[in-house]
Protein backbone atom coordinates (compact mmCIF):
# COMPACT_ATOMS: atom_id res chain seq x y z
CA UNK A 1 0.00 0.00 0.00
CA UNK A 2 1.39 3.39 -1.05
CA UNK A 3 1.69 6.35 1.14
CA UNK A 4 -1.19 7.96 -0.60
CA UNK A 5 -3.71 5.28 -0.15
CA UNK A 6 -3.12 5.97 3.14
CA UNK A 7 -3.83 9.32 3.11
CA UNK A 8 -0.58 9.94 5.23
CA UNK A 9 1.46 11.93 5.92
CA UNK A 10 -0.57 14.88 6.37
CA UNK A 11 1.26 18.20 5.83
CA UNK A 12 1.40 20.78 8.58
CA UNK A 13 4.41 22.86 8.38
CA UNK A 14 6.67 23.89 11.40
CA UNK A 15 8.39 27.18 11.94
CA UNK A 16 12.31 27.78 11.02
CA UNK A 17 12.32 24.92 8.20
CA UNK A 18 13.65 25.35 4.94
CA UNK A 19 11.40 25.36 1.89
CA UNK A 20 13.64 23.11 0.07
CA UNK A 21 15.68 19.68 1.16
CA UNK A 22 18.63 18.27 -0.90
CA UNK A 23 18.71 14.66 -0.51
CA UNK A 24 22.52 13.11 -1.05
CA UNK A 25 21.83 9.96 -1.28
CA UNK A 26 24.35 7.18 -0.43
CA UNK A 27 22.98 3.99 -0.87
CA UNK A 28 24.57 2.76 -3.76
CA UNK A 29 28.33 3.53 -2.17
CA UNK A 30 27.82 3.87 1.41
CA UNK A 31 25.45 1.51 1.71
CA UNK A 32 26.58 -1.09 -0.90
CA UNK A 33 30.17 -0.84 0.99
CA UNK A 34 28.99 -2.22 3.94
CA UNK A 35 27.59 -5.72 2.60
CA UNK A 36 28.95 -9.10 3.43
CA UNK A 37 28.64 -10.02 -0.64
CA UNK A 38 29.55 -8.23 -3.79
CA UNK A 39 26.55 -6.91 -5.33
CA UNK A 40 26.49 -7.56 -9.16
CA UNK A 41 27.38 -4.25 -11.27
CA UNK A 42 24.20 -5.15 -13.08
CA UNK A 43 22.34 -4.53 -10.02
CA UNK A 44 23.91 -1.79 -9.11
CA UNK A 45 22.92 0.14 -12.05
CA UNK A 46 19.11 -0.63 -11.99
CA UNK A 47 18.98 0.55 -8.52
CA UNK A 48 21.04 3.93 -9.50
CA UNK A 49 18.76 4.05 -12.31
CA UNK A 50 15.24 3.74 -10.01
CA UNK A 51 16.61 6.10 -7.77
CA UNK A 52 17.35 8.70 -10.29
CA UNK A 53 13.33 7.57 -11.34
CA UNK A 54 12.22 8.11 -7.39
CA UNK A 55 13.17 11.72 -8.31
CA UNK A 56 16.62 11.85 -6.47
CA UNK A 57 18.76 14.35 -8.05
CA UNK A 58 22.47 13.70 -6.09
CA UNK A 59 23.49 9.79 -5.74
CA UNK A 60 26.84 8.92 -4.50
CA UNK A 61 27.34 6.37 -7.08
CA UNK A 62 30.85 4.87 -5.71
CA UNK A 63 34.09 4.79 -4.50
CA UNK A 64 37.57 4.04 -5.80
CA UNK A 65 39.06 3.60 -2.97
CA UNK A 66 41.50 0.28 -3.36
CA UNK A 67 39.74 -3.00 -3.72
CA UNK A 68 41.91 -4.25 -1.10
CA UNK A 69 40.16 -2.46 1.88
CA UNK A 70 36.57 -2.10 -0.43
CA UNK A 71 36.29 -5.58 -2.40
CA UNK A 72 32.09 -4.71 -2.13
CA UNK A 73 32.93 -1.43 -4.83
CA UNK A 74 36.10 -3.05 -6.93
CA UNK A 75 33.68 -2.49 -9.82
CA UNK A 76 33.50 1.11 -9.49
CA UNK A 77 35.23 2.06 -13.33
CA UNK A 78 33.15 -1.12 -14.44
CA UNK A 79 30.01 0.64 -13.16
CA UNK A 80 30.70 3.91 -14.49
CA UNK A 81 30.86 2.99 -18.00
CA UNK A 82 28.15 1.38 -18.08
CA UNK A 83 25.91 4.18 -16.14
CA UNK A 84 23.27 5.86 -18.60
CA UNK A 85 23.24 9.06 -16.25
CA UNK A 86 20.19 10.88 -16.14
CA UNK A 87 19.71 14.89 -17.25
CA UNK A 88 19.65 16.69 -13.83
CA UNK A 89 21.05 14.47 -11.48
CA UNK A 90 25.01 13.83 -10.26
CA UNK A 91 26.69 11.33 -9.76
CA UNK A 92 29.52 11.78 -6.86
CA UNK A 93 32.05 9.59 -6.80
CA UNK A 94 34.39 9.34 -3.48
CA UNK A 95 37.57 9.40 -3.54
CA UNK A 96 40.70 8.54 -0.96
CA UNK A 97 44.03 10.33 -2.38
CA UNK A 98 45.51 11.42 -5.29
CA UNK A 99 45.46 7.32 -7.18
CA UNK A 100 41.94 7.62 -6.46
CA UNK A 101 41.41 11.09 -8.49
CA UNK A 102 43.19 9.88 -11.26
CA UNK A 103 40.80 7.00 -11.86
CA UNK A 104 37.91 9.85 -11.29
CA UNK A 105 39.16 11.71 -13.96
CA UNK A 106 40.01 8.77 -16.36
CA UNK A 107 36.22 7.70 -15.96
CA UNK A 108 35.06 11.52 -17.10
CA UNK A 109 33.66 11.80 -13.42
CA UNK A 110 32.77 15.68 -12.18
CA UNK A 111 32.23 15.38 -8.62
CA UNK A 112 34.27 13.49 -5.80
CA UNK A 113 34.14 13.85 -2.46
CA UNK A 114 36.93 13.31 -0.33
CA UNK A 115 37.19 11.34 3.56
CA UNK A 116 38.19 13.07 6.65
CA UNK A 117 38.69 12.43 10.31
CA UNK A 118 37.91 14.36 13.18
CA UNK A 119 39.63 12.54 15.45
CA UNK A 120 43.59 11.11 15.67
CA UNK A 121 42.45 7.99 16.06
CA UNK A 122 39.87 7.37 13.69
CA UNK A 123 42.64 8.90 11.58
CA UNK A 124 45.30 6.74 12.27
CA UNK A 125 43.45 3.45 11.82
CA UNK A 126 41.38 4.07 8.50
CA UNK A 127 43.50 6.99 7.01
CA UNK A 128 46.79 6.01 8.38
CA UNK A 129 47.66 9.36 9.09
CA UNK A 130 48.01 11.86 12.17
CA UNK A 131 45.32 14.39 12.34
CA UNK A 132 47.34 16.87 10.94
CA UNK A 133 48.93 14.98 8.42
CA UNK A 134 46.01 13.58 6.67
CA UNK A 135 45.47 17.30 4.75
CA UNK A 136 48.72 16.72 3.19
CA UNK A 137 46.64 13.59 1.47
CA UNK A 138 43.82 16.01 0.84
CA UNK A 139 45.52 19.20 -0.20
CA UNK A 140 47.10 18.24 -4.00
CA UNK A 141 43.82 16.13 -4.40
CA UNK A 142 41.55 19.10 -3.91
CA UNK A 143 44.08 21.18 -6.02
CA UNK A 144 43.60 19.00 -8.60
CA UNK A 145 40.54 18.35 -8.73
CA UNK A 146 39.46 21.92 -8.98
CA UNK A 147 41.65 22.54 -11.88
CA UNK A 148 40.07 19.84 -13.58
CA UNK A 149 36.83 21.89 -13.28
CA UNK A 150 35.70 19.26 -10.36
CA UNK A 151 33.25 19.91 -7.63
CA UNK A 152 34.76 18.93 -4.44
CA UNK A 153 32.76 17.34 -1.51
CA UNK A 154 34.33 16.83 1.85
CA UNK A 155 33.21 14.31 4.69
CA UNK A 156 34.34 14.63 7.93
CA UNK A 157 33.70 11.42 10.56
CA UNK A 158 33.48 11.06 14.11
CA UNK A 159 31.85 14.68 14.55
CA UNK A 160 30.62 13.27 17.74
CA UNK A 161 31.83 10.91 19.29
CA UNK A 162 34.16 8.40 19.00
CA UNK A 163 34.64 4.73 20.18
CA UNK A 164 38.48 5.35 20.88
CA UNK A 165 38.41 8.87 22.44
CA UNK A 166 34.99 9.25 23.19
CA UNK A 167 33.19 12.51 23.27
CA UNK A 168 34.70 14.91 20.58
CA UNK A 169 35.66 18.05 20.92
CA UNK A 170 33.37 21.15 19.08
CA UNK A 171 36.36 22.67 17.81
CA UNK A 172 38.33 20.03 17.02
CA UNK A 173 35.44 19.22 14.63
CA UNK A 174 34.87 22.91 13.43
CA UNK A 175 38.93 23.19 13.15
CA UNK A 176 38.98 20.31 10.42
CA UNK A 177 35.98 21.53 9.09
CA UNK A 178 36.85 24.65 8.14
CA UNK A 179 40.21 23.26 6.87
CA UNK A 180 38.82 21.47 4.36
CA UNK A 181 36.26 24.22 3.50
CA UNK A 182 39.44 26.47 3.08
CA UNK A 183 40.73 24.21 0.94
CA UNK A 184 38.50 24.41 -1.67
CA UNK A 185 35.56 22.04 -0.80
CA UNK A 186 31.94 23.01 -1.68
CA UNK A 187 30.42 21.48 0.76
CA UNK A 188 31.54 19.76 4.18
CA UNK A 189 29.22 16.60 5.41
CA UNK A 190 29.44 16.41 8.86
CA UNK A 191 29.09 12.74 9.95
CA UNK A 192 28.07 11.13 13.01
CA UNK A 193 29.53 7.66 12.47
CA UNK A 194 28.68 5.51 15.39
CA UNK A 195 25.19 7.43 15.73
CA UNK A 196 25.85 8.99 19.39
CA UNK A 197 25.04 12.75 18.53
CA UNK A 198 21.52 14.00 20.07
CA UNK A 199 19.86 17.41 19.04
CA UNK A 200 21.32 19.64 21.62
CA UNK A 201 24.85 18.36 20.33
CA UNK A 202 24.31 19.06 16.44
CA UNK A 203 22.78 22.57 17.54
CA UNK A 204 26.00 23.37 19.28
CA UNK A 205 28.19 21.75 16.60
CA UNK A 206 26.61 24.06 13.97
CA UNK A 207 26.73 27.06 15.90
CA UNK A 208 30.71 26.92 15.48
CA UNK A 209 30.74 27.14 11.85
CA UNK A 210 31.23 30.31 10.21
CA UNK A 211 28.45 29.28 7.49
CA UNK A 212 25.94 26.56 7.93
CA UNK A 213 24.92 26.88 4.11
CA UNK A 214 27.67 25.24 3.45
CA UNK A 215 27.13 22.32 5.42
CA UNK A 216 25.54 19.02 5.13
CA UNK A 217 24.70 16.35 7.85
CA UNK A 218 25.02 12.71 7.55
CA UNK A 219 23.62 10.93 10.80
CA UNK A 220 23.56 6.74 11.81
CA UNK A 221 20.77 5.82 13.30
CA UNK A 222 22.43 3.51 16.37
CA UNK A 223 20.12 5.17 18.85
CA UNK A 224 17.07 6.00 17.28
CA UNK A 225 18.31 9.81 17.11
CA UNK A 226 18.96 10.10 12.99
CA UNK A 227 15.29 11.76 12.42
CA UNK A 228 15.96 14.15 15.52
CA UNK A 229 19.52 15.17 14.99
CA UNK A 230 18.38 15.98 11.21
CA UNK A 231 15.13 18.19 12.21
CA UNK A 232 17.77 19.99 14.54
CA UNK A 233 20.09 20.48 11.73
CA UNK A 234 17.52 22.02 9.35
CA UNK A 235 16.08 24.12 12.42
CA UNK A 236 20.02 25.67 12.40
CA UNK A 237 19.57 25.74 8.49
CA UNK A 238 21.25 23.23 6.87
CA UNK A 239 19.47 22.21 3.59
CA UNK A 240 20.94 19.01 2.47
CA UNK A 241 21.03 15.69 4.46
CA UNK A 242 22.90 12.40 3.34
CA UNK A 243 20.43 9.26 3.73
CA UNK A 244 20.02 6.10 2.18
CA UNK A 245 17.48 4.43 0.53
CA UNK A 246 15.49 1.48 2.40
CA UNK A 247 18.35 2.50 5.64
CA UNK A 248 21.00 0.72 3.56
CA UNK A 249 24.76 0.41 5.38
CA UNK A 250 25.57 -0.42 9.40
CA UNK A 251 27.95 1.49 11.24
CA UNK A 252 31.44 -1.26 11.64
CA UNK A 253 31.97 1.13 15.08
CA UNK A 254 29.18 0.05 17.51
CA UNK A 255 27.34 -2.55 18.44
CA UNK A 256 23.58 -2.83 17.52
CA UNK A 257 24.01 -0.47 15.09
CA UNK A 258 21.45 0.41 12.58
CA UNK A 259 23.38 2.37 9.82
CA UNK A 260 22.17 5.39 7.34
CA UNK A 261 19.31 7.27 8.06
CA UNK A 262 16.88 5.41 5.87
CA UNK A 263 15.84 7.84 2.71
CA UNK A 264 12.18 6.67 3.02
CA UNK A 265 11.81 7.69 6.83
CA UNK A 266 13.22 11.40 5.95
CA UNK A 267 11.44 11.86 2.98
CA UNK A 268 8.07 11.16 5.03
CA UNK A 269 9.13 13.40 7.70
CA UNK A 270 9.56 16.36 5.50
CA UNK A 271 6.73 15.60 2.99
CA UNK A 272 4.75 16.12 6.20
CA UNK A 273 6.15 19.10 7.25
CA UNK A 274 5.61 20.37 4.10
CA UNK A 275 9.07 20.72 2.93
CA UNK A 276 9.68 19.83 -0.91
CA UNK A 277 12.47 17.01 -2.15
CA UNK A 278 11.26 16.21 -5.28
CA UNK A 279 10.82 12.96 -4.24
CA UNK A 280 8.11 10.31 -4.99
CA UNK A 281 7.98 8.36 -1.96
CA UNK A 282 6.11 5.54 -3.63
CA UNK A 283 8.53 5.00 -6.40
CA UNK A 284 10.82 5.06 -3.76
CA UNK A 285 9.65 2.55 -1.57
CA UNK A 286 9.34 -0.10 -4.66
CA UNK A 287 13.15 0.80 -5.37
CA UNK A 288 14.16 -0.66 -1.97
CA UNK A 289 11.73 -3.28 -1.43
CA UNK A 290 13.28 -4.55 -5.30
CA UNK A 291 16.68 -4.07 -3.83
CA UNK A 292 16.00 -5.63 -0.05
CA UNK A 293 14.73 -8.72 -2.20
CA UNK A 294 18.20 -8.57 -4.21
CA UNK A 295 19.70 -8.66 -0.72
CA UNK A 296 17.63 -11.63 0.90
CA UNK A 297 16.37 -9.53 3.36
CA UNK A 298 14.17 -7.04 5.05
CA UNK A 299 14.87 -3.54 4.78
CA UNK A 300 15.29 -1.60 8.26
CA UNK A 301 13.80 1.35 6.69
CA UNK A 302 10.12 1.79 9.22
CA UNK A 303 8.53 3.61 6.07
CA UNK A 304 9.17 0.52 3.94
CA UNK A 305 7.89 -1.61 6.15
CA UNK A 306 5.13 0.21 6.84
CA UNK A 307 4.02 0.91 3.09
CA UNK A 308 5.22 -2.66 1.51
CA UNK A 309 2.49 -4.25 3.61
Amino acid sequence: MGAREVGLPDVVPSGSLPSRVTIWEVGARDGLQNESVVVPVSVKLEFLSRLAASGLSVLEATSFVHPKWVPQLADAAELLSGLDAQPGVIYPVLVPNERGLDRALEAGVTHIAIFASATETFASRNLNRTLDSQFEMFEPTVSRALAAGMDVRGYVSMCFGDPWEGPVARGQVVAVGERLLEMGCSQLSLGDTIGVATPGQVESLLEGFRDVTRLAVHFHDTYGQALSNTLAALRCGVTTVDSSAGGLGGCPYAESATGNLATEDLVWMLDGLGVETGVDLDKLVETSVWMAEQLGRPSPSRVVRALAK
